[in-house]
């Protein structure tokens, strides 16, 4: 199921919400204040493409990446 994120415009909160697309977004209940006045935020999708779910240790150490010129030394 996908992630939804919300704004409770009654108290502030902002929460993320399991739930179907065809659900209905007026049955979404403020899970700090129990108002159901809640919009739905943009949020960015996330994208797994498999393997280790950590970056490889030397990549963070050093920057790793093409971008610091380390490509051709794997």
């Amino acid at each position: 199921m996908p992630i939804f994120d919300y704004h409770c415009t009654e108290c502030g909160s902002t929460y993320e919400i399991f739930h179907k697309v065809r659900e209905k977004t007026e049955d979404i209940v403020c899970p700090k204040c129990g108002s159901k006045k809640s919009k739905k935020q943009m949020s960015a999708p996330v994208i797994s493409m498999g393997g280790s779910s950590s970056l490889d240790k030397s990549s963070q150490d050093f920057g790793g990446g093409c971008a610091s010129g380390m490509c051709g030394l794997n």
